[in-house]
């Protein structure tokens, strides 16, 4: 099968469609199965159940494109199966894990055979074994190994961590997806372009449903589901795949999630907390501290996650100088919502205010009381 516009287009817009199609059913089936979210604690920016099955139909949408349009033009001595397999697992636990809730330990044992699946099929970081021998060194093989392992693994989680509001994770991962497409496209790597723009289509025909307010969630299935396609599927036609560029791509592309993540763990580290302990201390609950609605904050982060995608498309090209003068423009944002020290008491001032309306109304309500 040849790679051309229809095809590519085809890709994108049969998982779009796909996915627009099964969220209704989705969430027509997640009460049935007991795949509802209930906010138990304060973490919850959400105050009543909602569905949280809606990763199944990315994973059709996903898959399906996957196999009609990827697998017939895919890349002698790779091999699709190995992601099929795994986003197959990967979502099944994801699945698994919000209906019966798996410990940490658990979910990071799956997501590490799932990532060995994908290694196993081809699909890896072949400059990490060029640069320390290939075959002819042991050690390049298992730095290889080990460092795709991580990469596949890290990504999944980076996504998953950043699914806290509603449209935030199908947002950036279409974004994201969008501009490794683009990157690929441009450099003549028409298989992996036609692959994220599977993922895409994906994610922004489940968002409609998802952006505030959410009528469902993706839950851990899909949100693990989105991070190991943008992980596996960014490693098919890496751009100048012998080199380092192979995966500052994706990397830049996911800068906001990988930094959110990176951050999580160093602020866990130095309050001597585990590394998997949830908190209120991510970026986009740092955002909304600052006085902005769930919207706004959502937005807010896909205009820093466009911006690093523009990043990761001029940098392939090279364009060093715009690069350098956009991630500055994105560290700036960041430093501005991770310092901002009125966070704290615009929360404060908030907390007061409906203290005081609480008070009024139990006030109004004695006072109705006692002039009957």
């Amino acid at each position: 099968m040849g790679i051309n516009y229809f095809a590519l287009w085809m890709s994108f817009l049969t998982a779009f469609v796909l996915a627009a199609a099964f969220t209704p059913l989705a969430i027509w089936l997640a009460p049935k199965i007991g795949a509802m979210d209930i906010p138990k604690d304060e973490r919850r920016v959400h105050s009543k159940p909602i569905p949280r099955f809606g990763g199944m139909a990315i994973f059709i949408g996903v898959m399906v494109s996957t196999v009609v349009f990827i697998m017939p033009a895919f890349i002698p001595g790779k091999s699709v199966e190995g992601i099929l397999i795994g986003g197959a697992l990967i979502y099944l636990f994801g699945v698994l894990d919000d209906l019966k809730d798996f410990s940490p330990k658990l979910k990071f044992l799956g997501q590490v055979v799932c990532a060995c699946i994908v290694y196993a099929s081809g699909i890896r970081l072949d400059f990490i074994a060029n640069f320390l021998g290939g075959n002819d060194l042991m050690f390049g093989s298992i730095a290889s190994f080990l460092v795709t392992v991580l990469w596949i693994v890290g990504i999944t989680n980076a996504v998953n961590l950043v699914d806290g509001l509603d449209g935030l994770a199908a947002g950036i991962a279409a974004i994201a997806s969008l501009c490794i497409a683009y990157a690929g496209f441009i450099h003549g790597h028409y298989v992996a372009a036609m692959a994220m723009l599977t993922v895409a289509g994906g994610a922004l025909g489940f968002l409609p449903y998802n952006f505030h307010p959410a009528k469902v969630f993706m839950g851990d299935g899909g949100s693990q589901f989105l991070g190991f396609c943008l992980a596996t599927f960014s490693l098919i036609q890496p751009v100048k795949s012998a080199t380092v560029v192979a995966v500052a791509i994706p990397a830049l592309v996911l800068g906001l999630p990988i930094f959110d993540t990176a951050f999580a763990i160093v602020r866990r580290i130095v309050r001597r907390q585990s590394i998997v302990v949830a908190d209120k201390e991510h970026l986009h609950h740092r955002i909304m501290r600052a006085g902005f609605g769930q919207r706004r904050a959502v937005m807010l982060m896909y205009c820093i996650s466009g911006i690093m995608g523009v990043v990761a498309v001029e940098y392939s090209r090279p364009q060093m100088v715009e690069c350098l003068g956009l991630l500055a423009i994105a560290v700036m944002l960041l430093y501005v919502l991770l310092s901002d020290t009125s966070n704290k008491k615009i929360e404060l001032h908030a907390v007061n205010i409906k203290k005081e309306e609480s008070k009024k109304k139990n006030d109004k309500r004695n006072n109705s009381k006692q002039s009957e």
